[in-house]
């Protein structure tokens, strides 16, 4: 009967010590935010994917169509295009640049291999789709878009 009585005695100090602490934390003010109705600022440092940089001398972006991201990427998430000018070597002019961002790693590496700095990791962070498709970006087009 001891044992009983203690048994009762310790779970009712249990839940009294719950209670205890759920009203506390009850009338403490709310720190998660409502997302879709609030948001957070984006940190300076944030990196959501590529983007190609935009360039006030030629009014354009800045890319060269060098291959120096594509050939740094290490998840082969990028594939340029470039297309030669007329009476010019090297490939100069961009013709498409497409990122497969459901293999990319975020690892920065495009970035700091780009010699004119023509990339620069994006504000963007709500990216949803259904498909694995959404998430294959052709960035001069998007560039085209955002500038135009």
């Amino acid at each position: 009967m001891y044992t009983y009585l203690k048994e009762i005695c310790v779970g009712t100090w249990s839940l009294l010590v719950g209670l205890a602490i759920t009203i506390r934390y009850f009338f403490q003010p709310v720190v998660t935010v409502q997302y879709p109705h609030q948001a957070l600022p984006m940190p300076p440092r944030f990196r959501g994917h590529t983007e190609l940089v935009w360039d006030e001398k030629k009014a354009g972006h800045k890319c060269i169509a060098c291959m120096a991201c594509q050939r740094a990427c290490p998840s082969g998430c990028i594939t340029i295009l470039g297309e030669k000018g007329e009476g010019v070597k090297q490939k100069t002019t961009l013709a498409s640049y497409k990122l497969n961002f459901t293999t990319c790693s975020l690892c920065g590496l495009c970035v700091e291999s780009c010699p004119t700095k023509a990339l620069d990791f994006s504000k963007e962070f709500n990216l949803a789709g259904t498909t694995k498709e959404t998430y294959v970006y052709d960035l001069l087009k998007r560039f085209e878009e955002k500038y135009s």
